[in-house]
């Protein structure tokens, strides 16, 4: 097994500042508009998100929740281990709001289409887009595009992108590993 390099600590940096900046650029002052992070990674680049846009930008109506999906996925019974579910966390109406899905890697689009589902318990969003770290191209197998990419990569299917972040790895970080 190897592993390639893709985004080191300071490109991730870069790419989420752009990301936060593409954010305040379509939504202003968030007034209108919450970010959901997809459990279980997608909560890193949520947290760090909101961070940069309340710190380092002072956008102060930022609203963050997260989304359990494990039992909207439609492979969740494929699996010989027993699934265990995240928590969801969203404390606030979603009714008529514009809805940013947070996850670091878009592959397939089952997560996403598991989200879609899931956020229907919630209320009917106004508009729902979706904000990637990292951008699978070729291996979509429903018609979900992100809006916010950080970077797009060209993945075979027998890799896999991991993504690290200080919070939980010790490191912010992208590898492309070949099994």
């Amino acid at each position: 097994m190897s592993q390639k390099v893709l985004l080191n600590a300071k490109e991730v940096n870069i790419i989420l500042h752009r990301l936060a900046c593409q954010l305040i650029e379509k939504h202003n002052d968030f007034s209108n508009t919450v970010l959901i992070g997809l459990q279980p990674r997608g909560i890193f680049l949520a947290n760090r998100i909101a961070k940069i846009l309340k710190n380092d930008y002072k956008v102060k109506n930022i609203q963050l929740g997260f989304l359990d999906i494990t039992f909207f996925r439609d492979d969740f019974r494929r699996s010989d281990k027993p699934l265990e579910a995240n928590s969801t966390h969203i404390n606030f109406l979603v009714e008529n709001k514009t809805i940013v899905f947070i996850d670091d890697v878009l592959y397939t689009g089952r997560s996403i289409r598991a989200a879609l589902t899931a956020i229907q318990s919630f209320g009917r969003p106004s508009e729902i887009e979706l904000l990637t770290l990292i951008d699978r191209r070729f291996s979509r197998h429903l018609p979900i595009q992100p809006d916010y990419r950080g970077r797009q990569v060209d993945v075979i299917n027998d890799e896999k992108v991991k993504v690290n972040w200080v919070e939980n790895d010790g490191e912010d970080s992208v590898y492309l590993i070949n099994k």
